[in-house]
């Protein structure tokens, strides 16, 4: 068996891309609330800023950063991945369960990366921003309605319509 090991930095800046196991489910966006709530109750629990983040039918992308003195994002992704999960079921989604009994909502890992300095964070924040026009679900990037990227719109980091259907691509994260 594979050891995988992650890079952990304490109080770090961290870029991750989170799958749902069927690729082709849309239950992230048909059931965003239910995610919105799950990253609120484990942030009052085990805090961390979300820097960035977007969240597409079958996957998400986010930028997040730590506390100080605290490396631990698998355990917050193993409480989000766990409360978002119950939630579907007690709506009724039709998950199934794998042999061991646990429910194959999402795939089993995550794609990480530390990020490195601030030009790196940008790279990371744009790549996460332009997600829904890469996928084609949107040909602007402000009609994506779940990103952060109105929030950086309205802190005027980014003018409205910024990278609309040009290619910006980066080649990470998928």
């Amino acid at each position: 068996m594979v050891d995988y090991r992650r890079t952990r930095a304490m109080g770090g800046t961290y870029f991750f891309t989170v799958c749902l196991r069927d690729r082709t489910s849309s239950w992230l966006v048909s059931h965003v609330d239910d995610l919105r709530v799950a990253l609120r109750e484990v942030k009052r629990e085990r805090p961390f800023r979300i820097d960035a983040m977007v969240v597409m039918p079958d996957h998400l992308h986010a930028v997040w950063t730590l506390p100080p003195g605290d490396d631990d994002y698998p355990a917050r992704w193993r409480r989000i991945k766990s409360r978002y999960t119950r939630a579907l079921v007690k709506v009724g989604v039709r998950a199934r369960r794998n042999d061991k009994g646990e429910y194959n909502v999402w795939q089993r890992r995550y794609w990480e990366h530390t990020v490195r300095d601030e030009a790196d964070l940008a790279r990371c924040v744009n790549y996460i921003h332009y997600n829904p026009v890469k996928h084609g679900w949107v040909q602007w990037v402000r009609d994506w309605p779940h990103s952060t990227f109105h929030r950086y719109v309205r802190m005027g980091v980014y003018q409205e319509d910024w990278a609309g259907a040009i290619e910006y691509g980066s080649g990470f994260g998928e």
